[in-house]
C-alpha cells in the first residue's frame, strides 16, 4: 500500500489507517450525535460491538477498497442506527416491534421466579446484583428491572413512583 519494505509498509499502513479511521469514526459521531455509542437499546450494543470490528478490519486492510468498504459500512450501520432511534420515537408501534421490553425480577421485596425464568437470571446473580447497590434488605426493594439494554436496575428506598415503571408488565 505505502512501501516496497514489508515491515515499513506494516507500520505506515499501521499508522495511517488507524489514524484516518480513529478521525472517520469519530466525525460520524460528531454528525450523528452521542446516542450512536449510548447502550439504551440491543440495537446500540449491536451497533456498538459492530463498528468497533469495522474499525479493526478498517486499520487492518491491506487495499484501499477494503478499507473504503469497512469505513462506508460503519457510516451505513450509524446511519441504519439514526433511522430507528428516529422510528422508535416516531411509533410506539415501531418501538414495541424492534425491542423487548423490560422485565421484573423482583417487585416490592419479593423475587419473581417467573422473571428469573423468562430471562434466564440466576438467584445468585440476582442477589449479587443487588450487594452491587447496596441493598441491606429485601423489604426495602421496590423493584429490580432487566432492562432492554441486559442491564439490571435496583431500585430501592421507601416509595416507588409508578412513573418510574411505566411500561413495565407488573408481576
Amino acid at each position: 500500500m505505502f512501501f516496497d519494505n514489508t515491515w515499513l509498509d506494516i507500520a505506515a499502513r499501521a499508522a495511517v489507517l488507524s489514524a484516518i479511521g480513529i478521525v472517520w469514526v469519530t466525525m460520524l459521531i460528531r454528525i450523528i450525535g452521542l446516542r450512536t455509542l449510548s447502550k439504551m437499546t440491543n440495537f446500540d450494543f449491536v451497533v456498538t460491538v459492530a463498528s468497533g470490528s469495522l474499525l479493526a478490519g478498517a486499520v487492518q486492510a491491506s487495499e484501499w477498497t477494503a478499507f473504503a468498504q469497512a469505513l462506508l459500512a460503519t457510516a451505513a450501520l450509524f446511519f441504519v442506527q439514526f433511522l430507528i432511534a428516529k422510528g422508535r420515537r416516531a411509533s410506539d408501534a415501531f418501538e414495541d416491534a424492534i425491542q423487548n421490553g423490560p422485565i421484573f425480577l423482583m417487585y416490592d421485596g419479593e423475587i419473581i421466579e417467573e422473571g428469573l425464568k423468562t430471562s434466564r437470571v440466576a438467584k445468585s446473580d440476582l442477589i449479587a446484583k443487588l450487594r452491587e447497590a447496596n441493598v441491606l434488605e429485601f423489604d426495602k426493594v421496590r423493584a429490580v428491572v432487566l432492562e432492554t439494554t441486559g442491564d439490571i436496575s435496583v431500585l430501592h428506598g421507601d416509595h416507588l413512583e409508578d412513573r418510574i415503571i411505566d411500561g413495565i408488565e407488573r408481576p
